[in-house]
C-alpha cells in the first residue's frame, strides 16, 4: 500500500516508517521538520517526503493525494505538563485530517490513543486508573486533547474506516510482543513498547481486525 505517516519525526513515527518498509508499503511522511528524518529514511527511494504544519489545508492535502491510508503516531506531550498548549490542537487538527481524508477518498486510518479515550468495553483498573488520573492532574491540557481526539475520530470518522490504538505507559526497548484487548481485561497491563505499537499498526493495516475501534495494546 501507499501510506500517508504522521508524527513521523518522533520516536513512534520513526519505528512506524520502519514497519512500513518492512512490509514493503510504500510512504509519504508529512512532517514540520524533516530534517529531524534520519538520512538512510529520507533518501530511501520508497519515501517521499513534505514539509509542512498540521493545519494547512493545502500542503496536508497534496501531501495525502493517492494514498491508501493514513497512520498516525501524533500524540500531544503529556512531558509538557501544564505549558502544553490549550484548545486541543491536535484534536483540531485531525478534524482537518479527516475531513481532507474524506475529499481525497481515504478511508482507512490507524491513530495513536492512550486509556484516557474510554471506551464501552474498558473494565476498572486500579493501575491504569491512577495513570489516567495522574495525567489528567499534571497535565490537564495535554488529557483534553487526547479525549478530544477520540471524540473528534469517533464522532467525524463515520465514513471511514479508523482503528484508535491506545497505549499505555510506553518504552524504548525492542520488545515487539504486544497483546490487544481492553482496559482491566486481564489481560493487558500497563506498558508497551513504541517498536510493539508500529508493529501493531502495520499489522493491523494488513488484517482490518479492530476498525470502528479502540483497543488497547500493551506488552503480554
Amino acid at each position: 500500500m501507499h501510506v500517508l505517516i504522521l508524527g513521523a519525526t518522533g520516536a513512534a513515527g520513526l519505528l512506524l516508517i520502519q514497519e512500513a518498509l518492512i512490509a514493503l508499503h510504500t510512504v509519504v511522511v508529512y512532517a514540520r521538520a524533516p530534517e529531524k528524518i534520519p538520512e538512510e529514511i529520507k533518501y530511501d527511494p520508497r519515501v517521499t517526503v513534505h514539509k509542512g504544519q498540521l493545519d494547512d489545508r493545502e500542503a496536508l492535502s497534496f501531501a495525502m493525494k493517492g494514498v491508501d491510508a493514513v497512520l498516525s503516531a501524533l500524540g500531544p506531550s503529556v512531558s509538557r505538563g501544564p505549558l502544553y498548549p490549550k484548545g486541543t490542537p491536535l484534536a483540531r487538527a485531525y478534524s482537518l485530517i479527516i475531513e481532507l481524508m474524506k475529499s481525497n477518498r481515504v478511508r482507512r486510518l490507524l491513530a495513536l490513543g492512550t486509556p484516557s479515550i474510554t471506551d464501552p468495553n474498558d473494565k476498572f483498573s486500579l493501575r491504569m486508573s491512577i495513570i489516567v488520573n495522574g495525567v489528567a492532574t499534571l497535565a490537564r491540557t495535554a488529557y483534553q486533547d487526547v479525549v478530544a481526539i477520540g471524540e473528534t475520530i469517533k464522532g467525524q470518522g463515520n465514513d471511514l474506516d479508523w482503528t484508535i490504538a491506545r497505549v499505555p505507559l510506553l518504552s524504548g526497548a525492542n520488545d515487539k510482543n504486544f497483546v490487544v484487548g481492553y482496559v482491566g481485561d486481564e489481560k493487558t497491563g500497563v506498558w508497551l513498547t513504541r517498536a510493539g505499537f508500529a508493529l501493531f499498526v502495520v499489522q493491523e493495516l494488513k488484517n482490518n481486525e479492530w476498525v470502528k475501534k479502540a483497543p488497547l495494546i500493551t506488552l503480554p
